[in-house]
């Protein structure tokens, strides 16, 4: 089954309760659909029910996170493409558990956006958090590298992953930072207003 947008939410729901981790998803998934409107316009909602599933597992599972994601989704009977899409973001991270994934490498360039952008919103989300405004809409490339250079600021967030992220992509890492930033500064409205809400790692 390929779910629509309303299944997906139904899934993600069904595994997770907690505010942070349901404005996590939902902040994954509409960057993941802002990228979609350039590099596979004609499949924006497969990539937003990807963002929405990618952490399905963290809440109740966060020492087996993405082992567990795919057990769940295969239970709902989950489209493989999808499993392998939504699982993709934690390739080659150890786990807290000690299991370093080896399965599922982001290959299709939603993978790598998925992959480069998960843990980068949170640290996105986390700055707005400290600013004035509490949003997005005001803040400046040069804010982002500053926090990201900033090893104690949202320390959960992995710079580590995020520069891998990066190269996977082919991109610089300020490319990365600015690119995101705007998916961000893009979706603020249709993220309850407040991406700061998401800071933090998906990772733990």
């Amino acid at each position: 089954m390929i779910p629509t947008i309303e299944q997906a939410q139904a899934i993600l729901e069904k595994y997770n309760r907690e505010a942070f981790h349901l404005q996590h998803a939902k902040i994954v998934s509409e960057t993941l659909r802002h990228f979609a409107k350039q590099y596979d316009p004609g499949r924006q909602d497969y990539w937003a029910v990807v963002g929405l599933l990618h952490d399905v597992d963290f809440e109740l599972f966060p020492e087996l996170h993405c082992v567990k994601g795919v057990e769940l989704l295969r239970e709902n009977d989950v489209d493989e493409g999808i499993v392998h899409a939504a699982m993709s973001h934690g390739y080659g991270i150890e786990q807290p558990s000690g299991l370093c994934l080896k399965e599922h490498e982001p290959t299709h360039v939603m993978e790598k956006i998925l992959f480069a952008t998960d843990e980068l919103t949170g640290l996105i989300g986390a700055a707005a958090l400290m600013r004035p405004s509490k949003s997005v809409a005001d803040m400046e490339l040069s804010s982002v590298k500053k926090k990201f250079k900033d090893k104690k600021f949202a320390a959960g967030c992995s710079r580590d992953v995020i520069v891998e992220g990066a190269r996977r992509l082919g991109w610089t890492l300020d490319e990365l930072l600015l690119r995101t930033l705007d998916a961000m500064k893009s979706i603020e409205g249709a993220c309850a207003g407040n991406a700061g809400k998401a800071s933090g790692s998906s990772h733990g």
